[in-house]
């Protein structure tokens, strides 16, 4: 007979919580003893009692992991893991999994780095705001009003997210370069319309625009700071819709009011939500939207079932999958 495990399923308010916890909860085998809650700290004796941690993205650190003592697998219904306290997992010996090779986010994330790559392009921020104080803005911002057809799409990480939006850059007729650990395929370069592997430095000297698909770890923290933002032509647009902390915020700030860069997409921060002392929320020539890049209905159902899928396997026994740690 095989032995009930506890799953405590973490859902965080702002996706769903308890509700989307409880529907999803109820596509675990029956050898799944489940308790939802919407913070790790909300039931201690859950918590200590639990062999299985599903987050949707809701911090579990090394306190929570300590609390936990049969603790096998912290499950990430997300493709980023950064909060989750991996080293401590590891040194447990506990299994850290993202949702990475799912898939489930990367049509909605694409489409979102689109929507802020056109909105800067054809000012769309700036113009909406000065007709809605009948403001005839043309002559103003024709000559900051730019096309993406010719320009030169960098992509910092080639992942399951990276190609989806090179794929829709070359819809729009944009020269593609990527930086990562490797280069991919030559079959996969050709398909998406002759993509170059670079170092992160030639892309950025080289790129119109730069779009970041890279996950958060120690070595990706901070990855654009001052002097690589200094790198970036003035005419040049960053877009960030994978981790706030990748951009030193600071920094992108300061290029941004200097006029050394031309402006930012930003769907993600260092902390969200942000506070009212961020600087990017006062910086010219900048769109923000508030991380909902991997969050629409069609998304959310996906993620929450690609994360059931992985632990419903571990369950009964198969090899988990996207193990990050």
């Amino acid at each position: 007979m095989t032995a009930v495990k506890n799953v405590l399923a973490i859902v965080s308010p702002h996706v769903g919580g308890r509700a989307a916890g409880g529907a999803l909860a109820g596509l675990l085998p029956a050898t799944a003893h489940v308790t939802v809650v919407e913070s790790a700290d909300e039931d201690p004796a859950a918590l200590r009692a639990a062999h299985v941690i599903i987050t949707g993205l809701a911090p579990v650190t090394a306190e929570h992991i300590a609390a936990a003592p049969g603790l096998e697998v912290v499950q990430c219904a997300s493709h980023g893991f950064d909060y989750v306290d991996v080293d401590a997992a590891r040194a447990r010996g506990i299994s850290v999994c993202s949702i990475g090779s799912s898939g489930a986010e990367k049509q909605n994330v694409a489409e979102q780095t689109f929507a802020l790559m056109l909105a800067l392009a054809k000012q769309l921020i700036p113009a909406h705001t000065a007709l809605t104080e009948a403001d005839w803005a043309l002559p103003r911002l024709q000559q900051s009003i730019t096309e993406l057809s010719g320009k030169t799409l960098g992509i910092v990480g080639l992942g399951h997210i990276g190609e989806e939006v090179a794929r829709r850059a070359v819809a729009f007729d944009m020269s593609i370069v990527y930086a990562g650990p490797r280069p991919v395929s030559a079959e996969m370069e050709a398909r998406l319309g002759g993509a170059r592997h670079v170092e992160l430095d030639e892309l950025l000297r080289t790129s119109d625009y730069v779009s970041l698909h890279a996950p958060l770890t120690p070595d990706t923290r901070h990855l654009l700071d001052a002097e690589r933002l200094a790198l970036l032509k003035p005419t040049a647009f960053v877009v960030n819709t994978s981790r706030g902390a990748l951009i030193d915020q600071d920094a992108l700030a300061d290029a941004l009011t200097a006029g050394t860069l031309a402006g930012a997409g930003i769907d993600v921060f260092d902390p969200e939500p942000p506070t009212a002392a961020l600087r990017l929320l006062k910086a010219p020539n900048v769109v923000l939207s508030p991380h909902v890049a991997g969050v629409t209905r069609e998304t959310l159902v996906r993620i929450g079932l690609a994360a059931i899928q992985n632990v419903a396997g571990h369950l009964e026994g198969k090899p988990l999958g996207d193990v990050v740690s």
